[in-house]
């Protein structure tokens, strides 16, 4: 039991580990250049507010359009933080996703009591007024025009390239299996419990507003964590970032990935901020991309491309032993068979 405990705990640190290392080793010895480096990087920020959305949509069950609104909160935080409050950038960007946690609360509380799609309306309207709001503070928020920061993400040539990969795919495998051991824990189980059941679940002693209010929370808590890694990386921040535009492109990842996926709304993050890179020859033309993809998602998989499965890195672990120690088996009896047959 100890082993097999130990050796689900073992496979996926692995396998987290080097996902970290050799990308990092390979942009340090030059093999991958600034460039995609910076796109990868991009990847990792989709990546986070994928897990943002599907935290809420996924997994507690309830619709929010606005979650961008709360990567603008953590983007423009960590700023005002960082150059008005001199607090240093790991404890300004855990700044930018309280600060975001807390408007999210402010929003869930009178909201997740209601019945219904309340909750996207609400946030709908939540993402627009965060955009107005930040267009019209002129002299802190920079209005239109946004705000500049510079940071050794942007300013060393050298290591700027590195240091984003390092922080922001960093930070997404922490928050992949904080988010993994939070959904096994009892909280976890009760949230999940509510999004398959509201009146079961209810009726069983659970909850449902307190549960929705936590996956709620937490959701924005990631989604300012999001903004937060996004503003030092990109070094320019403007309202646009809490676009309603942005909340729909957020939410197709985690469409195409698969409600409830973690690891799916992950993978289609990457696959499709790499797949706009690489059509950037096509110009705005590239833009359609996105919606005949997910025409043709629903079209043939409606339930995503992992459905609410997660990638098993134990499970293909085992696969793959077992394919190989069948291979073995059956070369053995390949063996004994000429023997038989020599005699």
């Amino acid at each position: 039991m100890k082993n097999k405990i130990l050796r689900n705990m073992l496979i996926p640190g692995v396998v987290a580990v080097l996902a970290v290392v050799i990308p990092a080793l390979l942009i340090q010895i030059g093999v991958i250049d600034g460039y995609n480096a910076q796109v990868i990087t991009l990847g990792g920020v989709n990546a986070i507010m994928a897990i943002s959305v599907n935290m809420v949509c996924g997994i507690t069950g309830q619709l929010s359009l606005g979650q961008a609104g709360f990567q603008a909160i953590g983007a423009y935080s960590v700023i005002l933080l960082c150059t008005k409050l001199n607090v240093p950038m790991p404890l300004a960007i855990v700044a930018g996703g309280l600060i975001a946690a807390f408007f999210g609360f402010l929003i869930g509380f009178p909201t997740l009591k209601l019945e219904g799609d309340y909750l996207a309306i609400v946030t709908l309207a939540f993402g627009e007024i965060i955009l107005v709001v930040l267009t019209n503070l002129k002299n802190l928020t920079g209005g239109p025009n946004g705000l500049q920061f510079s940071t050794l993400f942007t300013t060393s040539l050298d290591y700027g390239a590195l240091i984003s990969y390092l922080s922001v795919i960093g930070t997404l495998v922490i928050i992949i299996i904080l988010l993994q051991n939070f959904l096994r824990s009892t909280y976890g189980r009760a949230i999940l419990s509510v999004r398959e059941d509201e009146v079961a679940a209810n009726s069983t002693g659970i909850s449902v507003f307190r549960y929705k209010m936590i996956g709620f929370v937490i959701a924005s808590f990631i989604g300012g964590i999001g903004g937060a890694l996004y503003a030092p990386f990109i070094g320019f921040v403007k309202p646009d970032l809490a676009s309603f535009n942005n909340s729909i492109n957020e939410l197709i990842y985690v469409v195409l990935g698969g409600m409830g996926s973690i690891t799916g709304g992950v993978v289609a993050a990457f696959v499709l901020t790499i797949l706009q890179e690489v059509l950037r020859f096509l110009k705005d033309y590239r833009l359609l991309i996105y919606p005949v993809i997910l025409i043709l998602v629903m079209l043939f998989r409606p339930q995503g491309l992992l459905g609410n499965r997660e990638l098993s890195f134990v499970g293909a672990f085992d696969y793959f032993a077992a394919l190989i120690k069948g291979k073995k088996s059956s070369k053995k009896a390949v063996a004994k068979a000429e023997e038989k047959g020599v005699e």
